[in-house]
């Protein structure tokens, strides 16, 4: 399994987890899954990247509001979309 398609998976393992309302586990392996991911960003165009940076500004602003369904939403869907194509 390449990296892109590991960190699909995390991410899409990690929504689960905020969805199922394991929020603390959710954000420990968010933490984790964001330390992964930030390589792949290295190499990728400065769209992308700005991409990226509105994407995880998205998702710590859902967090701060307690939001978990949409922290769940911004990893599962807009995440995946970016990492899919790096």
């Amino acid at each position: 399994m390449t990296l892109p398609e590991h960190v699909v998976e995390e991410a899409r393992e990690c929504a689960k987890l905020f969805r199922l309302g394991r929020d603390i586990e959710g954000a420990l392996q968010m933490v984790e899954l964001i330390d992964r991911s930030l390589p792949l960003m290295d190499g990728a165009s400065v769209e992308r990247q700005a991409e990226w940076g509105r994407v995880l500004s998205a998702i710590l602003a859902c967090q701060e509001r307690q939001d978990w369904l949409g922290v769940a939403d911004w990893l599962q869907v807009e995440l995946v979309e970016i990492v899919s194509h790096v």
